[in-house]
């Protein structure tokens, strides 16, 4: 079995690598510190042919495959942390459930300026009450002759507060079965985009709430019976957060490894001390077998999606050791770790965050075990007889 890349996926992580220290290294921390979405990056990354790169052609995207998607997300984020989020935006958010099962209406509509780097697309799938538990979403939505009217409020949404393009779960009918989708779009007739709110991250989302928002009956994107789908194609966008956070504890671990073989204390450069030479061994340990299991269910969606078995054990890996390794590298660094002037101190912060959005380590650990025992282990008591 081969465990290196191929020469092609080798040169095309190249090319980007040297895109990538070249154009967007320089700024960094300071995008990193930024609230905004980097608008201008955003362009300069679609220029570069980085946003859609798994999309077929025919709909505007690259023609290329998801490990191709996966290296490109890390390379641009071991050198612009927040960079990343713009690649993340374009090839594994919900723009890839979009152009999944979108119309070409739909996609004639808004795709071009999402692949361009001048439009955002948010998902809507979280709800005061319905997190984890997603299934038991209350956003309602019913057909009125071309319309569809809904009802509801969502919670954080990434990129919310300057998305222009609204992917929101709804419920047409009751049971999971009763779960679809629709488009929004930003300004639609009782749609509000509440105030922005803070992460630990420093990004910002924004409540929605819909009320009576009528919307034309062109935008559902998945009718009743969609859930399973949207499901399969939110796996893809786990692999995103996945190669973001493995990516970050590994700019971390080598930021913390130049601060280990310059910086002294008591005469020794701190890298001669065994402590933190165990530290390390064990950082690159977690980093080097996470990276395995997200090559491996990335290499499973190169004909299709992966599983939702690999995407779980890629995502749980990934995230706990971007978030141990980022962890680590600032105590290693001490002051200069948990200073602002280091990427580290975001890096921890960020990483942290994965461990929750887009699947809890948790609820991942309980998908695991179902396929471990090839059954299914309901969190809800069993009903009433």
């Amino acid at each position: 079995m081969d465990f290196q890349l191929s020469e092609e996926h080798e040169a095309f992580a190249e090319s980007v690598r040297r895109f990538a220290q070249d154009k967007l290294a320089p700024g960094a921390l300071e995008r990193a510190h930024s609230p905004h979405f980097p608008w201008d990056t955003a362009r300069l990354i679609a220029e570069q042919g980085l946003l859609g790169i798994a999309f077929p052609e025919e709909d505007g995207g690259q023609g290329g495959s998801l490990m191709h998607a996966v290296l490109a997300i890390q390379e641009v984020a071991l050198a612009c942390p927040k960079s990343a989020d713009i690649v993340q935006a374009g090839n594994f958010g919900p723009v890839r459930t979009f152009v999944e099962y979108a119309t070409p209406e739909q996609k004639q509509r808004f795709l071009p300026d999402l692949l361009a780097g001048k439009k955002l697309i948010a998902l809507g799938m979280s709800e005061p009450d319905a997190g984890s538990a997603v299934t038991e979403l209350k956003t309602s939505a019913r057909i009125e002759g071309d319309e569809v009217v809904i009802n509801g409020s969502k919670v954080f949404s990434t990129h919310s507060p300057e998305a222009g393009l609204f992917l929101i779960y709804v419920r047409f009918a009751p049971g999971v079965s009763g779960i679809g989708s629709v488009l929004v779009e930003r300004g639609a007739r009782g749609f509000q985009v509440g105030s922005p709110s803070a992460f630990m991250s420093g990004e910002t989302w924004s409540q929605l709430y819909f009320e009576e928002c009528r919307i034309p009956k062109k935008n559902i994107l998945l009718g009743e019976g969609g859930f399973k789908k949207q499901i399969s194609g939110f796996n893809v966008e786990r692999l995103g957060n996945s190669a973001r956070s493995l990516a970050l504890g590994r700019l971390c671990f080598n930021t913390a490894r130049a601060h280990a073989q310059d910086r002294k204390q008591f005469g020794r450069a701190l890298c001669e001390f065994q402590g933190i030479q165990w530290k390390f061994a064990e950082m690159k340990l977690k980093l080097e077998s996470a990276q395995l299991l997200l090559y491996k269910a990335a290499m499973e969606g190169e004909h299709g999606l992966p599983s939702a078995q690999s995407t779980a054990l890629a995502k749980l890996a990934c995230n706990q050791a971007g978030w141990d390794v980022a962890n680590e590298a600032l105590q290693v660094m001490g002051g200069m770790g948990y200073s602002q002037e280091s990427i580290v101190e975001y890096c921890v912060r960020r990483t942290r965050g994965w461990m929750i959005a887009g699947g809890s380590i948790e609820m991942l650990k309980n998908r695991i075990a179902e396929g471990v025992f090839d059954r299914q282990f309901p969190q809800r008591p069993p009903k009433a007889a």
